[in-house]
């Protein structure tokens, strides 16, 4: 047996998010379904993120154990493809180290999130954009992208949940605004070591405030400093993000925080994360 690593797409559209949950139709259910019919038996698999109900992926990445040697990496693809159902497509397959593990091995994750900023709407995508009909300043949105970069507490950016909080302190490599289409078609890329549950979704949501004038582009320090989710609870649809890639290639931690508009560096004592990759 050897284990491989996994990267596919999916449509995200008619999943209830990515994470098994008894009774509901989820990413990676079908994905364990499938292994059970190719290698007919149960096959525990360990994804490198959980997307949300309606979010989509280009880049998720996935591994497993392949019961038979005589499968080359190739053939695990075209497997995976035959069996799994058409929302879900496995990129490409490779076979990687016994002890790795997506999740923690991740050095960083790209998330897309797409805004169609016209009056009307494209009813044949509706599930692919979020449909935005008023005016957004992508000058001021990029401005405020800065403020995000770098280590903060983001506990004004993630889902109040009941129960014990994860971590709010976060390392936000790049948030970056391009346009398309004469700005009709905005993409937000954020990239970091790691996410909180809606944080990309509120991210963009605080941005698209600043974009339609509703905040001044600096205003997003003082949320992020003010740390309570009720300073700004605008949050962007589902419908409009991906997660597009995820790295596990060494990354210069200090590069981005030096470079970054503000960090809170005095929130890093004790993470092992920046230990292990600063």
């Amino acid at each position: 047996m050897r284990r491989v690593m996994a990267v596919f797409a999916y449509d995200g559209k008619n999943f209830s998010g990515y994470q098994y949950q008894d009774g509901q139709r989820t990413v990676q259910g079908e994905f364990e379904k499938a292994l059970k019919r190719i290698f007919k038996e149960e096959t525990e698999s360990y994804g490198a993120g959980r997307t949300d109900t309606g979010v989509h992926a280009y880049g998720q990445v996935i591994t497993f154990m392949v019961k038979y040697e005589t499968m080359y990496d190739h053939d695990v693809k075209n497997a995976l493809n035959a069996n799994l159902p058409p929302d879900i497509y496995v990129r490409f397959v490779k076979t990687t180290e016994d002890r790795f593990n997506p999740r923690f091995d991740a050095t960083r994750r790209i998330y897309h999130y797409f805004i169609l900023n016209q009056q009307e709407p494209d009813i044949f995508n509706r599930s692919n954009y979020w449909w935005f009909p008023y005016d957004l300043n992508i000058n001021r949105m990029r401005e405020a992208a800065r403020y995000f970069e770098g280590v903060h507490d983001f506990t004004t950016f993630q889902k109040r949940t009941k129960g014990k909080e994860k971590d709010p302190v976060r390392l936000i490599y790049r948030v970056k605004v391009y346009g398309f289409k004469g700005n009709r078609l905005i993409l937000v890329r954020v990239e970091g070591l790691s996410f909180l549950r809606r944080m990309v979704r509120n991210i963009v949501g605080a941005l698209v405030r600043v974009g339609i004038g509703d905040w001044e582009p600096e205003k997003i320090m003082e949320v992020i400093k003010e740390r309570r989710r009720t300073a700004s609870s605008a949050t962007a649809p589902p419908e409009g993000l991906y997660l597009y890639q995820v790295d596990f290639k060494p990354v210069d931690q200090m590069h981005y925080i030096n470079t970054s508009l503000w960090s809170e560096t005095e929130l890093l004592e004790g993470k092992e994360w920046f230990k292990a990759f600063g």
